[in-house]
């Protein structure tokens, strides 16, 4: 007489910068209605929560978001002009002093990453060395970090392949998969054209100090292009655009048992401050599909 074994859960996170810190959200409230993935694997953001869940540091890791400010989060914007705005380099070491970096294949949770070779645009599935390494590759957006060195390859952001990684999750022997997609209502508004680039940063917009610092290399200054988008805001628009064509297309050719999609289009790109009401709108968006858990226990066959 033949088990019938459980089904493998895996769970997809998806890109999104600062929109990610919904994914802590997310996994609480799948935790609450009883719901623990088997298989974790995530895209940039989706990744470096993915990683922390992995590892048994989510409790740790959501704590310290929370307490983010506007100042920290600047302070850890290492301005570089080579390969992209940001070196990405403070981000890694803050997270090397105060968390553990386990090879990927000791995590508590299996997990993988994606990244994009930059060399011959192949979809890279790291699975196995340096978790924080990998996370760094995962998330290093073109325009905004420079890219990641790993094996003699250079490494970029997973988003500009495979933004909500179901097929990762399924590779790694998932039976059911949870995607969580933070791009599905971005299209049309998340780019700003109503406010100058020189205009004070209220809150939401403090990017624009950022902005403020990068108008020094050009030679026109800020109030000669009034209603103009900043670099950061052109440079995420452009790549949101990409990301969510991409997603839709590739959810499409391959669908998840359930999507799970938290509404943070107001978020903008580097507003990793916000996480409180980030992690609140993950939350809510497990609950707006509460009623198709059904699916994660009886998959179609």
């Amino acid at each position: 007489m033949s088990v019938q074994r459980c089904p493998r859960m895996g769970l997809a996170l998806g890109g999104g910068s600062a929109r990610g810190w919904a994914h802590i959200g997310v996994i609480r409230a799948l935790e609450k209605a009883g719901i623990r993935p088997d298989i974790v694997c995530g895209t940039s953001i989706g990744a470096l929560v993915g990683a922390a869940y992995a590892a048994g540091e989510l409790d740790r890791f959501e704590q310290w978001a929370l307490t983010l400010t506007v100042r920290e989060v600047i302070h850890f914007m290492d301005v570089s002009l080579r390969s992209g705005l940001l070196k990405g380099e403070r981000v890694i070491e803050f997270f090397r002093r105060n968390f553990v970096d386990r090879p990927i294949e000791e995590l508590t949770i299996p997990f993988a990453a994606v990244a994009t070779s930059l060399h011959t645009g192949a979809e890279i599935w790291l699975r196995r060395g340096s978790t924080l390494d990998a996370v760094r590759a995962s998330f290093a957006l073109p325009g905004l970090f420079a890219p990641m060195l790993r094996e003699g390859s250079l490494l970029v952001d997973g988003g500009l392949v495979n933004p909500v990684p179901v097929s990762l999750a399924r590779a790694m022997g998932a039976d059911v998969v949870i995607a969580v997609d933070l791009s599905s209502d971005m299209l049309g508004r998340h780019l700003r054209t109503d406010v100058s680039p020189d205009a004070p940063a209220a809150a939401g917009d403090w990017m624009y100090k950022i902005h403020d610092k990068l108008q020094a290399l050009h030679s026109a200054p800020a109030s000669e292009v009034p209603n103009i988008p900043t670099i950061l805001e052109v440079i995420s628009s452009s790549i949101h655009i990409m990301q969510v064509r991409i997603a839709r297309s590739r959810m499409a050719g391959e669908p998840p048992d359930l999507v799970v999609a938290p509404r943070l289009a107001h978020l903008g790109l580097l507003d990793f401050h916000r996480a409180k009401e980030a992690i609140e709108e993950g939350q809510r968006a497990v609950e707006r599909v509460a009623h198709n858990f059904a699916v994660l226990h009886n998959p179609a066959p």
